[in-house]
C-alpha cells in the first residue's frame, strides 16, 4: 500500500470515483425499496435517511461529469458536499441502530409506549386510522446488522470515497 487509501483505490480518477458513488448510492436505495416492496415497512427514521441518497444519487452523477469535463473546482466542491452529506447519513444511521439497540429513546412518534384507547370502539377507530412502524424494532437483520446499521456503514464508506475522490489526481 503506497498510502493511506487501498491498493484498489490508489489509481481512481475523480470521474471514476464519482460514478463508483453514484453505483454504490443508487444501489443502497434500490436494495432499500426492494427491501419494502418485500413487505419490510419503513419507518419515520428510515424514510429520512433515504434523504442522502436522492440528493447524492443525482449529486454523484453530477459531479462524474463535471470531474470528467476538466471543471475541477464544481467536482471538487461536489466531492466535499457529497462527503458532508454521506457522513452526516451516517451519524443518522448510527442514531437510528442506537434507537432500535435502546441506547437511547427515539422520535416520540415512532417509539416508545402506546397509549391506550379508552374504549373499544375508540381502539378501533384508531386501527382504521393509525399505521405506525415503529422505529425502535428491527425489521430484519443480516450478518447482525439492521437496515440502519447498513446505511451507517455504507455512508461512512461513500464519505470516505467522496474524500478520495476531491484528493485524487486527474
Amino acid at each position: 500500500m503506497a498510502g493511506p487509501w487501498p491498493r484498489a483505490l490508489e489509481g481512481l480518477t475523480p470521474a471514476r470515483a464519482a460514478w463508483l458513488i453514484f453505483a454504490i448510492a443508487f444501489g443502497t436505495i434500490a436494495g432499500a425499496w426492494i427491501f419494502e416492496w418485500a413487505g419490510y415497512l419503513p419507518c419515520e427514521l428510515c424514510l429520512k435517511q433515504r434523504w442522502a441518497y436522492y440528493a447524492g444519487v443525482p449529486l454523484a452523477a453530477l459531479t462524474a461529469l463535471t470531474a470528467g469535463g476538466g471543471a475541477r473546482a464544481a467536482a471538487t466542491a461536489g466531492f466535499a458536499l457529497l462527503a458532508l452529506i454521506f457522513a452526516a447519513s451516517a451519524v443518522f444511521g448510527l442514531y437510528h441502530s442506537g434507537v432500535e439497540w435502546g441506547f437511547w429513546q427515539g422520535p416520540q412518534d415512532c417509539t416508545g409506549t402506546l397509549s391506550r384507547a379508552p374504549s373499544m370502539d375508540d381502539f378501533l377507530k384508531q386501527l382504521d386510522s393509525v399505521k405506525v412502524v415503529r422505529c425502535d424494532a428491527v425489521a430484519i437483520r443480516i450478518l447482525g446488522l439492521s437496515l440502519a446499521g447498513w446505511n451507517a456503514v455504507i455512508s461512512a464508506g461513500i464519505a470516505l470515497l467522496a474524500l478520495r475522490g476531491a484528493m485524487a489526481k486527474r
